[in-house]
């Protein structure tokens, strides 16, 4: 194999190449040489080895950029948290085609993993006072606790990715003002979490409607009090909320035409989304008034070809969620002998989480639910080619009930505690 190394004493980048990958290299060296150290750089170039035998011009250019942006988000993770828990992450990027189960505290797990290692996110959190194992003081309290989770699950989450947040409004007593049994009301959780959302940095996309059909109770039918002011309704949906992370990143990325990183700064196309103008005049595409191509990391991220024919979307799934109000039943936890069938008491259906997988990640991603529960989320995730991971808090109440949700879907667990 030719040689790719870079000269410690000089810092001089020498390649003997014959192939397109030289012609990148030469476009780009003074680049490389100022975004990554003399270690960094001969790390990279390392691993470049592994296509120096590549014939198709586009592969070349496809494995330059996956390479280079791999060690950009290494460089970053050990910049911003170079003492995060090795052991923890090797367990869950490992592919073993088994359910990963964390047992313990989210916000724990999450604090010890690095920067954007996640590829997606799907949950449903603790519902507020509505379970005897999740009670808080008072709504405040409770809200605060979901926003130390969900600032974590900022970090934690890859750039340019999607959090998908399933919560129901509930009715209970907020605790703050009125705390007699009279001080029940609706409460909008669905708002308060995107509020919390938007304020740990991430960005408010679409609110899927939940229909989740007929109501059973014969509450709230008011029949005996035919008169204003007795008539509500009963809450028969919840909230599907997407949430994208855009963390501004003015790291230069390479041109997806030509690889080159010879590129420009040019405007956000949203907000925290840097876009990018290829300057490589011997680029393969130029417009009539030459002008580079135009791109950005998620672009990079959502148009790799050989990415879009190993991750085809299903046609049935594009029209199944094609409204934003979309009507599937919940889960059946009861028997007709009144027996908790699952163990859980707050599972959610394959729906959410299948939508999630197809539409926001590609095939060997990584997948959290940081509320696991009875881990659909995973198991769907698994199930699709993905690592599927979870967290669980009560392992006292839950390990039972979960272990045989994940062997009677076929699949087997890994588990993992921060205590061994």
């Amino acid at each position: 194999m030719e040689n790719l190394l870079l000269t410690k004493k000089t810092g001089k980048i020498e390649i003997i190449e014959k192939l397109y990958l030289r012609e990148i290299l030469k476009s780009s060296s003074t680049y490389l040489k100022k975004i990554f150290t003399n270690e960094e750089l001969h790390s990279f170039l390392i691993d470049l080895k592994k296509i120096n035998n590549l014939k198709n011009h586009q592969e070349v250019i496809d494995r330059f950029i996956q390479i280079y942006q791999k060690h950009i988000k290494e460089k970053y993770q050990k910049e911003e948290n170079p003492h995060y828990n090795k052991k923890l992450f090797d367990f869950i990027k490992t592919r073993t085609n088994k359910v990963k189960v964390l047992w313990g505290n989210c916000e724990n797990y999450l604090k010890q993993l690095p920067a954007e290692s996640i590829q997606l996110m799907v949950t449903s959190p603790p519902y507020y006072n509505a379970r005897e194992y999740s009670q808080w003081k008072n709504l405040n309290d409770y809200l605060k606790d979901m926003r130390a989770i969900i600032t974590q699950c900022y970090r934690v989450l890859d750039n340019h990715h999607v959090f998908v947040f399933n919560v129901g409004d509930i009715f209970d007593n907020d605790n703050l003002v009125v705390k007699s049994v009279w001080g029940k009301r609706r409460l909008p959780l669905g708002s308060y979490f995107v509020k919390l959302f938007e304020e740990s940095g991430f960005t408010f996309v679409d609110d899927w409607i939940w229909d989740k059909g007929e109501v059973q109770s014969e509450r709230h039918k008011n029949g005996e009090k035919p008169y204003p002011f007795y008539q509500y309704p009963m809450n028969c949906y919840e909230h599907i909320l997407i949430f994208h992370k855009h963390r501004l990143d003015k790291t230069r990325f390479p041109c997806p035409i030509c690889g080159s990183l010879k590129v420009s700064g040019n405007t956000q196309s949203e907000i925290g989304l840097q876009s990018w103008e290829c300057k490589n005049n011997d680029c393969f595409e130029r417009s009539k008034s030459n002008r580079g191509k135009r791109f950005s990391l998620k672009t990079n991220l959502t148009q790799n070809s050989a990415k879009r024919k190993q991750n085809i979307v299903p046609h049935e799934l594009i029209k199944k969620w094609r409204r934003d109000v979309i009507r599937f039943p919940p889960v059946i936890k009861f028997n007709s002998k009144g027996e908790n069938i699952l163990g859980h008491t707050a599972p959610f259906p394959e729906d959410i989480p299948e939508m999630a997988v197809k539409f926001f990640t590609y095939r060997g991603d990584i997948v959290l639910d940081p509320f696991a529960g009875s881990f659909t989320t995973s198991i769907v995730a698994n199930r699709h080619g993905r690592i599927g991971v979870g967290c669980e808090l009560r392992k006292d109440l839950f390990e039972n009930s979960i272990k045989n949700n994940i062997k009677n879907k076929g699949m087997e667990s890994d588990e993992y505690s921060l205590l061994q």
